[in-house]
């Protein structure tokens, strides 16, 4: 069955959440606007560092401050590149930390949609003080239904080049 658009999006964050590199949570984010992915970002090291899986996390106050969350890595990305996000939704795997949550709101992401909770967070209070939507979904589908033979115009192709 095709997805609804906020399945679809919510899948690509899930798919962005793949590339993490702290295994003590792997997040993804996609900011979208008017049905575009404006940017996506997971939680990692920032450019250049050691990445949590190489080196260990670096863990203070129990949160591992080696890497960037995902939503600032899209925030980051979305900057680097001039794209506004003002009006934008952001798909998230989880719910922001209290400090992403501010960051969504300064850039001026005004809807938010998540599919799991995040320990000890104002995110929720902030964005209802901001007039930010929160919206709560059930997890989509973890696999993506893809079959090449189901479709006459595909062609697979030999890996191996024979």
């Amino acid at each position: 069955m095709r997805p609804s658009w906020d399945e679809y999006f919510l899948k690509l964050a899930m798919l962005a959440s793949e590339r993490a590199t702290c295994p003590r949570m792997h997040c993804g984010c996609v900011l979208v606007k008017d049905r575009y992915v404006l940017s996506t970002g997971y939680n990692g090291s920032l450019p250049g560092s050691p990445h949590c899986e190489d080196e260990g996390c670096l863990v203070v106050d129990n949160h591992c401050v080696r890497t960037n969350h995902a939503e600032m890595n899209a925030i980051c990305q979305a900057a680097r590149h001039g794209v506004s996000l003002d009006g934008a939704t952001a798909y998230v795997t989880n719910m922001p930390c209290t400090t992403c949550a501010k960051a969504l709101i300064a850039a001026g992401i005004r809807r938010v949609v998540i599919f799991s909770d995040f320990h000890d967070t104002f995110a929720g209070r902030f964005f209802s003080e901001s007039g930010v939507v929160l919206e709560r979904m059930p997890m989509p589908c973890r696999e993506i239904s893809y079959d090449l033979s189901a479709y006459p115009s595909a062609k697979g192709f030999d890996p191996a080049g024979s």
